[in-house]
């Protein structure tokens, strides 16, 4: 096996995409209570792009690329961070930070429904059944009352899916681009890209930047590790995950990050954990697993083949 794909570095790209990815929907929460969300997702990806750049330099790595990957990155840095992860840090404005991760922890049933319409792939039975599971468990999440009482929750709720369609796009076309061969580099020209974008979202949409020296203690700490950790270590775990293993097997950190946001949200915000939840998350994660999984189901085996 090529050292780049050491079982352990496997390892420890996916223990950074499940366990730190968890955390960042608490730490995104904190700070977008105190700093618009356009403004605090740019400036963490734009400041964690240049350290990546430094950091890469400092390496020996060249930080060259093509005009066709620069092209590819800047898409790559639309979808996964412009829209999906600003459009995101905003819909937390209106919904909990453990809500918003049971919601994305559909992203593998959203991938498997673009991977069916957008390159024909057949859905076998066990993933069909997992489908099935998703949607009744995102039923469930979304249509208790008191997250329906929410101001604004319902519209948060509905530009976190389309966040996930656009993630969901946004593995697929990473799978297969003409991207920098180093997942570093292209880690970097993703967050600095995709940063300059939500700079620009910013404002677009008028709103009021202010000094990290005004901002409050919890959020400057937030804003530290999220660029160190949640976008560098994280991202660059991601990237590299994505040129390694299938797309299936990278959205199985919708596994853990639901549960470790949970359970944050709940200890440091305060964020009420229903039974309803409980349920919709079970269900959820079920439909997660058969999605995934590579057993054939066996009752009929020749009848229900998608």
């Amino acid at each position: 096996m090529p050292k780049s794909q050491s079982p352990l570095l496997i390892i420890l790209a996916f223990f950074s995409i499940y366990v730190i990815w968890g955390s960042t929907y608490l730490l995104n929460k904190i700070a977008v209570n105190e700093l618009p969300p356009f403004m605090l997702a740019s400036i963490r990806f734009i400041v964690a792009g240049i350290l990546i750049f430094i950091i890469a330099r400092i390496m020996g790595k060249s930080i060259a690329i093509s005009w066709r990957q620069l092209r590819n990155t800047t898409i790559a840095g639309f979808l996964f961070l412009t829209f999906g992860n600003g459009v995101v840090v905003w819909a937390l404005k209106f919904v909990d930070s453990g809500f918003a991760a049971l919601e994305i922890s559909a992203q593998p049933l959203i991938i498997l429904l673009l991977m069916r319409i957008l390159q024909g792939k057949k859905i076998q039975m066990m993933s069909v059944i997992g489908v099935i599971l998703g949607f009744i468990g995102i039923y469930l999440l979304v249509s208790q009352k008191q997250v329906l009482s929410q101001e604004n929750s319902v519209m948060g709720m509905l530009m976190i899916f389309a966040c996930m369609l656009s993630w969901g796009y946004g593995s697929l076309f990473v799978g297969k681009a003409d991207l920098p061969k180093n997942y570093f580099v292209n880690t970097g020209y993703q967050m600095f890209i995709g940063g300059i974008m939500l700079a620009l979202s910013s404002l677009i949409f008028g709103e009021t930047w202010s000094s990290p020296l005004e901002w409050g203690k919890p959020v400057q700490y937030s804003m530290i590790l999220l660029i160190i950790f949640g976008s560098i270590v994280a991202f660059t775990s991601f990237n590299y995950l994505l040129k390694v293993v299938s797309p299936e097997k990278v959205a199985t950190s919708t596994y853990v990050n639901p549960i470790i946001a949970l359970a944050l949200g709940w200890y440091f915000l305060n964020e009420e954990i229903t039974l309803q939840s409980i349920f919709a998350a079970i269900i959820l994660l079920t439909g997660v697993y058969f999605i995934n999984t590579k057993r054939k189901f066996i009752v009929f085996p020749r009848f229900f083949r998608f």
